[in-house]
């Protein structure tokens, strides 16, 4: 598996943590290295650099994946495919260098591994449609 794949599970499962327990960004990744100590500097890079972005942009984050999951409401979505979102939505936006095609799929392809049976479809579509509404279009604002 891909070093950035790696990051994306790690700072997907610190997402799972910080949730569950209420837990600062930096005690969930503390609590995560330790858990996990053979990790190389790259994959904590990467991961603690997706965990400090998404951070950094939850509110508006949150605001565009609930003005696109028409008929679901945020908190009421499952905790994996609620923090898979953010993590695509935010390499969609706000990552420079990922292509818009691995965003979604590497997004698609967590929700498989860890979400349920309908959450690939749900995320998939979600961030697709935000791609091709807001993000591929010539007249889509610039993030």
């Amino acid at each position: 598996m891909r070093k950035r794949s790696i990051a994306r599970e790690c700072a997907l499962k610190v997402l799972y943590q910080m949730e569950m327990t209420r837990w600062p960004s930096e005690k969930s990744l503390l609590n995560f290295w330790e858990q996990e100590p053979e990790h190389t500097e790259d994959i904590r890079d990467f991961t603690m650099r997706l965990i400090d972005g998404i951070q950094a942009n939850l509110a508006g984050l949150d605001a565009k994946l609930s003005e696109y999951a028409t008929n679901w409401q945020l908190s009421r979505m499952a905790v994996i495919d609620r923090n898979v979102l953010r993590m695509g939505l935010y390499e969609l936006k706000h990552a420079d260098g990922i292509p818009p095609k691995v965003a979604i799929n590497e997004a698609v392809e967590l929700a498989k591994k860890y979400g349920d049976m309908e959450s690939s479809k749900f995320v998939n579509g979600i961030l697709d449609k935000i791609h091709k509404k807001e993000l591929s279009s010539p007249e889509a604002p610039h993030a």
